[in-house]
């Protein structure tokens, strides 16, 4: 039997764990520089807030309503999110996170007399702990739990925010009930393809006369959830795995024209590039550089640029591979154009052990030993004090957050304030 545990609106429960006076309001919360919408408490839905607007095209409507507008808080978000899976790991050890908010849960060889009941008791107990509501769907499969979680959480009242898919007849029903484009990996240009084929729901794309077509326009993949769809378990929890890419990107919260601010940023991606690297016990030999301007102040028709460079040896130091970030920069950079946003991707990434020493070209043996003592700091400190020399000192992100709350539980200054009396 699988588990997938979902927290309700996760984001904004998040802010009202420190904020109780915000439970029951309305809260949206915004992507990186303030930009969009990107999670909505149950009462901004029901105001009729557009998942995806821009900020300031609803900036007033929100006003109006009187609905609290956040800044993302990922320090907050992610650390609160790890504190889920902990808790979720005391009932099984097979935990698979799926995103920041959801799991899968596998229960083989482990016996449960209620899975409602146990369901129950999950929710009981992160509720207790961390003040953050979830739902709990049961099934045979991953796919089918996914399902029994959209029926926990759209019919609380009658679910209590967990339900059982446990029998055949539970199981067409649900599938009956649930529309084509609800169901997991089914977007939005394959939805249109299901419904000229008279698929529109769940149990439409298990029918045996679509078998064809399925495999025709998905392939394996295809075939694997309607596999899963019957009740037939194809897909098991997944280990977690070394990244074989890491990418660092983001918008700039104003423009940037210069080259020596455009450098600053892009040595300040590739060094956590660098880090991350190091974090999971890895090198890379390739290093791609993103450059975005401003489509619409640029009298060129091409506003995207990468540009990639292979090292002559597999590095993490943060030192090579922002040196090369800064050379190919200097190459492709156009003075007097105006840059949104940049990045530094780091491919071609192989275990640290099987890294393979050259005779006349290597890096230096000095960089090993900085390099952990930046990541020893950061990993005592939590914040990046010792930087290269052409990092800004006072900020890692330059990134408007206009609505940022404290960082409750991964900032020393932040942290929670109760006086007794």
């Amino acid at each position: 039997m699988y588990a997938l545990v979902d927290c309700n609106n996760f984001y904004a429960s998040c802010e009202r764990v420190f904020q109780p006076k915000l439970v029951g309001k309305p809260i949206v919360i915004l992507s990186n520089n303030d930009g969009c919408i990107i999670s909505r408490s149950d009462e901004a839905k029901a105001l009729g807030i557009p998942m995806g607007a821009p900020e300031f095209k609803v900036r007033q409507e929100l006003k109006a309503k009187n609905i609290q507008v956040f800044s993302s808080n990922y320090p907050l978000y992610g650390d609160l999110s790890n504190r889920v899976m902990k808790i979720l790991e005391g009932f099984t050890p097979h935990v698979e996170p799926y995103s920041i908010d959801e799991a899968f849960m596998n229960f083989d060889g482990i016996k449960i007399p209620d899975f409602h009941d146990y369901g129950l008791q999950m929710k009981s107990r992160i509720m207790k702990w961390l003040s953050i509501p979830v739902s709990v769907g049961f099934a045979e499969t991953k796919a089918l739990s996914k399902v029994a979680n959209k029926i926990a959480r759209k019919f609380p009242e009658k679910t209590k925010g967990v339900y059982v898919i446990d029998s055949e007849e539970k199981r067409v029903k649900a599938l009956k009930w649930t529309k084509i484009e609800d169901v997991w990996g089914i977007g939005f240009r394959l939805t249109k393809k299901m419904k000229a084929k008279n698929i529109n729901t769940a149990y439409d794309f298990t029918l045996p006369q679509h078998e064809t077509f399925i495999k025709t326009t998905m392939g394996v993949v295809g075939l694997r959830l309607k596999y899963e769809l019957e009740g037939l378990s194809v897909l098991g929890l997944e280990e977690p795995k070394d990244k074989k890419n890491i990418a660092i990107t983001r918008s700039f919260a104003g423009n940037i024209t210069t080259l020596d601010e455009m450098k600053e940023r892009v040595s300040t991606f590739a060094t956590v590039c660098a880090e991350k690297l190091r974090k999971q016990k890895s090198c890379c030999h390739g290093v791609i550089l993103y450059l975005r301007k401003d489509k619409y102040k640029t009298e060129r028709e091409r506003y995207n640029f990468y540009r990639m460079e292979t090292l002559p040896f597999a590095s993490n130091s943060s030192i090579t591979i922002s040196n090369l970030a800064v050379k190919m920069l200097k190459e492709v950079f156009e003075a007097g154009e105006i840059y949104k946003k940049a990045g530094v991707i780091v491919t071609n990434i192989i275990p640290e052990n099987q890294k393979q020493f050259h005779l006349f070209e290597e890096e230096n043996p000095k960089h090993l030993k900085l390099m952990k003592v930046m990541d020893d700091y950061y990993k005592k400190t939590g914040e990046r004090k010792i930087r290269l020399a052409n990092q800004d000192l006072q900020k890692t992100w330059k990134m408007k957050q206009d609505h940022l709350s404290p960082k409750y539980t991964t900032e020393f200054n932040d942290i929670l304030k109760i006086p007794c009396r």
